[in-house]
């Protein structure tokens, strides 16, 4: 049965949801307060990762956090603030944080990635946005101390466990994987399951391939009320129009949570402020890379390289800060000593703002306080990974078909 509905957001998890509800002969409009040219679906790394199996929310993150605090240019920077959201966020990121909470995460946040990255692979398959960039090589996690290599080790250890490809390269085997770049790291876990991709390419010619096929794409407009009937959305109320749609997707990502206190929902979201730099020259780069004690990731795009990495909590803005940004080139600088990013470079620096749930997870599902509201955010630094999953879990819950993965671990009502 055809459905009327409008999806709250036009980014990464916005698009592919409209992507597969299009395809299902769903009646969709799409509603962004911007201009679907900018934030985090066009500043991310561009990867497709079944190897981030350990969410955000670890044991000693939060120590971390507090040690960096007040160290603006350092990879986790939490501002202080009184702000009671982020303070009731922080308290359950807290409780979120322990080995049994992650050992159950690893498996769901797997499966969901590689579901993801196979979509991707089906949608180049297709055609329907033509070609475009998108790269299953790997992805090296580059690292300058044994500490560093031990905890990723660790990782990889749980990795193979659950069955990805991965495996450890010295210093000689990762110059002659990388011959054509010096790297200056002792070693790197190679994850061979992993792949990357250029978003500045393919959130375009997404949206095109949208618009042309029937889907109604609104920019610049912002949701002011969703008006309740019987425990059910009747009208999303905007700036410029009304809308009675059958069903409501809410993929506002970092502004996720004010649409949900609208209906009575409480999903606990802090923005967590990443930054790009992309440098439009040869580097002779051919594998992505994570630089470990950085924290900072580096990819070879369509046309340039991008840096791009840290997590910033100081709530909702576009500010750059230059410390920051200043950390990213520095960083690119110490791993690879023959590239110098420009004064120019780094003013050219973007930002943008992920949605961070308390436990690293992402919001998928039906809320009890609403009879036909979808969330479908909190995806956090998995947000352009997780994009065409997260779509296609949508729509086969809009479609009541059996869905492609168990997602209880992703229930918008969850308890922290």
């Amino acid at each position: 049965m055809q459905k009327d509905v409008v999806i709250i957001g036009g980014g990464i998890i916005g698009l592919s949801t409209a992507y597969y509800l299009q395809k299902s002969g769903h009646k969709v409009t799409v509603i962004d307060k911007g201009s679907i040219s900018e934030g985090a679906s066009f500043v991310n790394a561009g990867y497709i990762t079944p190897s981030h199996i350990i969410p955000l929310a670890t044991p000693g993150m939060i120590a971390k956090g507090i040690k960096w605090m007040f160290n603006s240019s350092s990879p986790f920077y939490m501002k202080p603030r009184l702000d009671i959201n982020f303070l009731k966020w922080s308290w359950y990121f807290h409780k979120s944080s322990t080995d049994e909470k992650v050992a159950k995460a690893i498996p769901v946040i797997k499966e969901i990635n590689v579901l993801s990255r196979e979509l991707y692979k089906d949608i180049l398959n297709s055609d329907d946005f033509g070609s475009f960039h998108f790269q299953h090589n790997g992805l090296l996690m580059l690292y300058k101390t044994d500490e560093a290599g031990a905890e990723e080790f660790e990782v990889a250890r749980k990795a193979q466990f659950e069955g990805l490809d991965v495996r450890h390269l010295d210093k000689k085997e990762l110059n002659e994987i990388e011959p054509d770049v010096q790297i200056d790291a002792k070693g790197a876990i190679y994850y061979e399951c992993d792949a990357h991709s250029t978003p500045t390419e393919i959130m375009p010619k997404m949206l095109a391939y949208l618009k042309a096929n029937g889907v109604v794409v609104k920019t610049d407009e912002t949701v002011q009320d969703l008006q309740l009937t019987s425990g059910k959305v009747t009208k999303v109320i905007t700036d410029k129009a009304t809308y009675q749609p059958d069903e409501v997707i809410v993929a506002s990502g970092s502004w996720s949570e004010e649409i949900a206190n609208k209906i009575g929902a409480k999903i606990p979201l802090q923005a967590g402020k990443g930054y790009r730099i992309d440098l439009h020259r040869t580097t002779n780069i051919k594998l992505p890379a994570i630089l470990m004690e950085a924290k900072v990731a580096m990819t070879p795009m369509n046309g340039f390289t991008r840096f791009a990495g840290t997590m910033e909590f100081s709530g909702i803005n576009n500010t750059i800060r230059k410390e920051r940004v200043e950390a990213i080139a520095r960083a690119s600088k110490a791993f690879y000593p023959e590239i110098e990013v420009s004064s120019e470079e780094k003013e050219l620096a973007q930002s943008g703002l992920r949605p961070v749930s308390p436990d690293g997870l992402p919001y998928i599902g039906r809320t009890q306080h609403c009879k036909n509201v979808i969330f479908a955010t909190g995806h956090a630094m998995m947000g352009w990974s997780l994009g065409p999953a997260t779509g296609k879990l949508v729509t086969e819950i809009i479609n009541e078909e059996k869905l492609s993965m168990p997602i209880d671990a992703f229930h918008p009502d969850r308890k922290f």
